[in-house]
């Protein structure tokens, strides 16, 4: 199954829910930045909660970023969405290993206490930041609290990232539903009974459900009808010439430094770990370019 978002909505546009397959999104992070199985888990489910997110934006051009600050041995996240899907990010400890809990990854003593920041840039003059502390570490109840406090909109996440014995990922997905102001009592009770009832994202995923399904769970008795389905993935627009821009905006002291050093230099990008070389012979050139 390829992955994809699905964007709904139940109870006569009372409830607008979103629901995602990312096992393949995330598997290729995992082997982008060659991470732990707990690492591989924490970015899987911020990358598929970004994927999500993404989606609620309305213009080309807007980009969504969450960012785990914490002091768990993970040290941090990093995972930037756009409105169509792409989707990239990063852990600042990729090999972190952990003992399981309750027979899970323990991604909460993996983060640890941190805080969780959301940053919508849309174009205007700042972009829309909101942070909240991490409630705890798990992301999906993080994400629930963020999006109550910061966005005033009640929510229920649900996110989960399985993986085989060779550490590979065996499936990954998740769901966002939220409720509108003018919800109905008798509409929020039916909700939250299903939620209660419903396996764990990881078991209707390793069942075979589709994300359509999923929601079917979520939204049972509740009228919902699906807007639209979008595909989501791994996707990193860096290049060698937004490299260079880089190394231009550090100064010509800097880039002088690397030139007398007389041997080449490799950058890798954060988010995709791709690494990009430059000679001596290039760096003279964009020494040349360099303002200071």
């Amino acid at each position: 199954m390829k992955d994809y978002i699905v964007r709904a909505t139940a109870a006569d546009t009372q409830i607008r829910a979103f629901a995602a397959s990312t096992t393949q999104l995330v598997e290729m992070a995992r082997m982008h930045h060659n991470t732990s199985p707990v690492a591989t888990a924490a970015l899987g489910r911020l990358l598929t909660a970004g994927g999500m997110m993404g989606s609620m934006m309305k213009n080309d051009t807007d980009v969504l970023t969450l960012q785990v600050q914490c002091g768990g041995p993970i040290g941090g996240m990093t995972v930037t969405a756009d409105s169509q899907g792409h989707v990239k990010g990063y852990v600042n400890n990729p090999d972190v290993i952990l003992p399981a809990k309750n027979g899970k990854l323990d991604v909460g003593g993996a983060l640890g206490a941190g805080f969780l920041n959301v940053i919508k840039d849309m174009g205007l003059k700042e972009p829309y930041s909101g942070q909240t502390i991490l409630r705890t570490g798990e992301i999906a109840e993080d994400l629930t609290y963020y999006f109550a406090t910061s966005e005033q909109v009640p929510s229920s996440v649900g996110l989960g990232v399985l993986m085989e014995k060779d550490n590979k990922v065996r499936c990954a997905g998740g769901f966002i539903v939220q409720v509108m102001p003018f919800i109905e009592d008798e509409v929020l009770d039916k909700l939250e009974n299903n939620i209660q009832k419903i396996q764990s994202v990881t078991a209707m995923l390793d069942d075979g459900h589709t994300p359509e399904e999923m929601l079917g769970h979520v939204l049972e008795g509740l009228d919902m009808k699906v807007v639209d389905t979008m595909p989501v993935e791994f996707s990193c627009n860096c290049s060698k010439q937004r490299i260079e821009k880089a190394i231009i905006s550090v100064g010509k002291k800097e880039i002088q430094s690397m030139i007398d050093d007389g041997e080449e230099i490799e950058v890798k990008c954060h988010f995709c770990n791709t690494a990009y070389k430059f000679t001596v012979d290039e760096l003279k050139e964009l020494r040349k370019k360099a303002l200071r």
